[in-house]
């Protein structure tokens, strides 16, 4: 994957960003059969085991194997991925947002902001901002996901792959990010030598590249750097690679040319003494004679026909190179430059300059009108309508822009106009089969519209045979469109408009709800919320945040509805209220187990028939006091049933003693200071004062009879 350091202004107001927009332009294309070039260990193969050596020179940093350092702290980058390498340029690339919803899940794993958008050579753009870690993390997850894969082993001698790896595989992390590729290196224990690697085209040369850079700087053979411009390596290299081959079987020598995306000149020369010598001599032979023999020819070609001049997988380039000998150097997609510079010898030029033109217009682009609503009934589901006509003409390719009311058809120049009239015989059908009207509707009613599960929506769409397409949240658009059968979208609309109508006169309830019994009212798992909402289907209940510390829960929907649901629900709260009272007894700890009875009968008893719910502390707690919830009258009857158990259990003597009320509290003291030091004074008793506001004057002690003579004596005192 190539990346350019600065995005264009055309680019930007060409292409809408599919994350904020959810749109991403679709094209049908369908490419022709391509011949893959010959494999990097057929270009290059492996040195013999064993040779006379020389010490490996080191190799200067390049911009693959160290990153310098930054001064800003956010970049930004626009990744390429080329038509003929891109995952869902068939079938797939008809399900719109597809590629959005993966650049949206690498942003989310990597920290960085990615655009997605359909450039005019038919590749994806993407956009990445942030910071350098970030984008490197993102473009190697664009890679795996938006880019096809391929696979190569590349040999370098076994002791040589820790250094591939590096201090606690650092060095292999740090070139799989640097390469966006995906490498096995075999495990020490395995005697293969072979490492293997996965990624695009473009990454796999990158690390190969590295790759045979750190066995040559670790291996004993005599290696040679020699500086070649760049200009020259395509005449070094041969019509696919096949020079370097020759002179590598010749020689036995390992001859390493960067690929053309490394902005590398130095050519790598590994081997014997000797032969390495000869490799090099031939090199620069080659080097000097290109030098002096070829000149230069500066053609204007348009920038939308330079795609045709490289060909798929730059085969193009390497054809016309081999039929005349002359290199064609395309300017970088990043640049707005259209000239083509062919060099090579003066009495070939004028056959290239021949060839360069008959591959710029060896494709015709024409367009068809159609408005652009009516695209995706062209397309048909998954791109079935386009694929009738795609796989009779495999060479055709058919594109779409979402915002325009054309279609533009590329074909071979020679190709008659049949697929033009396929699909403008298409477009007329369509038109008399297919009508559509537009509504407005509040954006912020359009999910009620879908109803739940899209319910409502899809009941429409069965119905009346019609598409009802809405606008994304994002979007905040208030038209909907209607597309369809034209005696069907009639009916469609007046069903929508009513519903919306409804929507637009709903009522609003503000319910007074203290949030202790929030959770309640959902329930676990929200179980009772969804009762309650099942039985209101059309009202919607929106709780408070917990952390605003509201009461207010908003009942939202057609008044009628509204007006049952907050009935329901102020029943429901009124009995909640009504079964949370309640009373705290304190019993002595011995008596709990007496209170709890075998095998739990009597709690159990206690509990049924008084029905209240009775929590006692935990075996391991120090903690005497029982607590009874549930109605008033209930908890009051299983507090006396207790303390009867009690009673008869303990030989106790039980006081009533008359306090004023008013003093029951200074009594008391600050968090039961004064009376929990009576109680400790005297072991053993209990004193219960009576409830807050209930107006009784009685104070209860309980417990051995010289405890109690001695507790009320001192609650007298004070």
């Amino acid at each position: 994957m190539s990346s350019v350091a600065v995005l264009t202004q055309e680019s930007f107001a060409e292409h809408r960003s599919a994350l904020t927009q959810q749109q991403v332009k679709v094209t049908a294309l369908n490419s022709e059969e391509e011949k893959d070039p010959p494999t990097y260990e057929e270009a290059f193969p492996a040195l013999p085991e064993k040779a006379p050596c020389l010490e490996a020179a080191r190799e200067p940093a390049g911009p693959w194997s160290k990153i310098r350092p930054i001064k800003a702290s956010v970049i930004t980058q626009v990744f390429h991925v080329p038509l003929e390498e891109r995952k869902d340029k068939n079938m797939n690339q008809f399900a719109e947002g597809e590629q959005a919803k993966i650049c949206l899940d690498i942003m989310q794993k990597t920290g960085a902001h990615l655009e997605l958008s359909l450039a005019k050579d038919q590749g994806l753009s993407i956009v990445v901002s942030g910071k350098l870690e970030a984008v490197m993390k993102a473009r190697k997850q664009i890679v795996a996901q938006l880019q096809t894969q391929a696979s190569a082993t590349v040999a370098i001698p076994k002791e040589h792959h820790r250094f591939v790896i590096g201090k606690k595989g650092e060095k292999l992390q740090n070139l799989k990010l640097k390469t966006a590729t995906e490498m096995q290196v075999p495990h020490p224990d395995d005697p293969s030598n072979q490492i293997k690697i996965s990624g695009t085209k473009e990454g796999i040369e990158k690390a190969r590249h590295e790759i045979l850079l750190i066995s040559a700087e670790q291996d004993k053979c005599a290696m040679e750097r020699l500086d070649v411009e760049k200009v020259y390596h395509p005449f070094i290299a041969g019509p696919y690679n096949k020079l370097v081959r020759e002179l590598m079987q010749d020689t036995g020598t390992r001859i390493n040319i960067p690929p053309p995306s490394v902005n590398k000149t130095e050519i790598v020369f590994t081997g014997e003494k000797e032969q390495l010598a000869q490799a090099v001599a031939r090199v620069k032979k080659i080097y000097e004679e290109k030098k002096k023999k070829t000149t230069t020819l500066a053609v204007e070609v348009k920038k939308s026909q330079h795609k045709y001049v490289i060909g798929p997988k730059g085969n193009s380039l390497q054809e016309i190179l081999e039929k005349t000998g002359v290199s064609v150097e395309i300017p970088p997609t990043d640049s707005s430059s259209e000239t083509v510079i062919l060099r090579g010898e003066p009495e070939k030029l004028g056959q290239a300059l021949t060839e360069v033109y008959a591959k710029a217009n060896s494709f015709t682009v024409s367009s068809v009108s159609a408005p652009s609503w009516l695209h995706r009934f062209i397309i048909g589901n998954k791109g079935q309508n386009l694929a009738k006509i795609t796989q009779q003409m495999p060479k055709v390719h058919i594109k779409f822009t979402g915002e325009e009311d054309n279609i533009t058809l590329e074909r071979p120049t020679e190709d008659v106009h049949v697929a033009q009239e396929q699909i403008e015989a298409m477009v007329k059908e369509l038109i008399n089969q297919v009508d559509y009207a537009e509504i407005k509707v509040d954006h912020q009613f359009h999910r009620h519209l879908i109803g739940k599960n899209g319910a409502n929506i899809n009941r429409i769409k069965d119905l009346y045979k019609v598409s009802v397409p809405i606008p994304s949240d994002n979007e905040k658009s208030n038209l909907i469109r209607i597309e369809g059968d034209p005696q069907g979208f009639p009916q469609a609309k007046k069903e929508l408009l009513e519903l919306a109508s409804r929507m637009e006169n709903e009522h609003t309830e503000d319910l007074i709800i203290e949030q202790k019994f929030h959770q309640t009212i959902i329930g676990q798992k929200a179980e009772r919320i969804w009762e309650i909402r099942e039985k209101f289907p059309e009202v919607i209940i929106n709780f408070p945040d917990p952390a605003h510390k509201s009461d207010i829960v908003q009942l939202r929907g057609p008044k009628n509805e509204a007006e049952k649901c907050t009935e329901y629900m102020q029943k429901m709260v009124a009995d909640l209220v009504e079964n949370s009272f309640s009373i705290s007894v304190p019993i002595c700890k011995q008596f709990h187990k007496n209170i709890i009875g075998k095998g739990s009968a009597n709690i159990k008893t206690i509990r049924k028939e008084s029905n209240t719910k009775i929590d006692l502390p935990a075996k391991n707690s120090n903690s005497e006091t029982i607590v009874i919830t549930g109605k008033r009258a209930n908890c009051e009857a299983a507090h006396h049933r207790i303390l009867a158990i009690q009673k008869e259990l303990a030989n106790s003597t039980e006081v009533e003693v008359s306090i004023p009320s008013k003093l029951h509290s200074s009594l008391i003291g600050a968090k039961g200071r004064f009376v929990r030091s009576i109680v400790e004074e005297c072991g053993g008793i209990h004193i219960h004062f009576p409830t807050k506001g209930s107006g009784s004057d009685t104070v209860t002690i309980r417990g051995p009879a010289q405890g109690v003579v001695k507790a009320k004596k001192q609650l007298l005192h004070l």
